[in-house]
């Protein structure tokens, strides 16, 4: 079953997209191994207008300085074509581990796609991977992927319907669609902002150790089962696998005292809880018991994060007013 495509659309327009939450899998993603993301109901929204010089925000300079924009107008926008306006609004914190760039990178692309004269929804999840991978340099097309498909999606996982395929030189990335169990999330920002880039690359180099291999089959064999237990609809099962999860991210080094504090904090109303992300600061996720979503909330603000109680986003990148973000067979 194909997504939406991206229509066309003259300029000006307005894109948005959701960020996204990292369920199982992170980091070993990046090297071909399973992982389950979904789409948030946070979203980033991006306005295009042509304009007298390339601006960010209304300034020049943050548009020279801002990596993930440049490297969107370098391969979207035609040398010759106008200067544009960028104007962005997003409910998403940066650096939490919750895909603000790949949010931004998703509608950024959806919208420069629209004004080139559309494009099929699998060519949005390679540009955004493209502007993402080009501005970091180095990740997986997980986050984006999440962002251009909303809902639920499984990563070299899964027998759902198959959504498309990415590669790099050497690992190639299938996905496919997860459906939607109604389940309500917390997330719980650590106020301690990560780097995903130099995390990574930390995370890389503790995976060439010779345990790596063993490492990434013990990810890949949490993220297998935790794609079955959702698409199972078993809670107690996911809440389990989130904590073998966490235990083999701490085991790479990458969790931190802060978010082992908001998981202490928020252990008694919840079910399960890892951290989410590239890790080393960031974000926890975490599934409440039933009801129990605002007291974790308020448990995570008594504890000095930042919370947001969300459910899957079932529209992906999208223009603002199309309804061609709706995930494919996601009901």
């Amino acid at each position: 079953m194909s997504s939406p495509p991206i229509p066309a659309q003259a300029l000006p327009l307005a894109a948005r997209a959701p960020g996204k939450c990292i369920l199982f899998g992170e980091h070993a993603i990046v090297h071909g191994r399973p992982a389950l993301l979904l789409a948030i109901d946070l979203f980033t929204q991006v306005a295009l207008r042509e304009s007298d010089a390339l601006r960010l925000n209304g300034r020049v300079d943050e548009a020279a300085a801002h990596p993930y924009l440049r490297e969107a107008i370098a391969r979207l926008r035609p040398p010759t074509a106008a200067p544009l306006e960028v104007t962005v609004t997003s409910r998403l914190p940066k650096a939490a581990g919750l895909g603000s760039s790949a949010a931004f990178s998703s509608a950024l692309a959806a919208g420069l796609l629209a004004s080139a004269g559309g494009a099929a929804r699998e060519r949005l999840a390679l540009e955004a991977f493209a502007i993402e991978r080009g501005a970091q340099g180095v990740g997986s097309p997980g986050d984006t992927t999440a962002s251009v498909a909303g809902g639920y999606v499984a990563v070299n996982g899964g027998d759902g319907p198959p959504l498309w395929e990415l590669a790099d030189d050497t690992r190639r990335w299938a996905v496919r669609r997860v459906r939607d169990p109604g389940w309500v999330w917390l997330l719980a920002y650590s106020k301690v902002p990560r780097d995903t880039a130099a995390t990574v690359r930390a995370v890389g180099a503790r995976l060439a150790r010779p345990d790596g291999e063993e490492l990434l089959a013990r990810f890949g064999d949490v993220a297998t089962r935790g794609i079955a237990a959702v698409t199972d609809e078993d809670r107690a099962g996911v809440a389990r696998l989130l904590g073998e999860n966490h235990a083999l991210l701490r085991e790479v080094g990458v969790s931190h005292p802060r978010l082992e504090a908001l998981i202490e904090a928020v252990a008694p109303v919840v079910q399960g809880a890892k951290l989410t992300g590239a890790g080393a600061g960031g974000s926890i996720v975490a599934l409440p018991h039933p009801g129990r979503e605002i007291d974790a909330a308020r448990r995570v603000a008594r504890a000095g994060g930042v919370a947001y109680v969300v459910r899957a986003s079932r529209a992906g990148a999208a223009l603002i007013g199309s309804a061609t973000g709706d995930p494919a067979g996601s009901d």
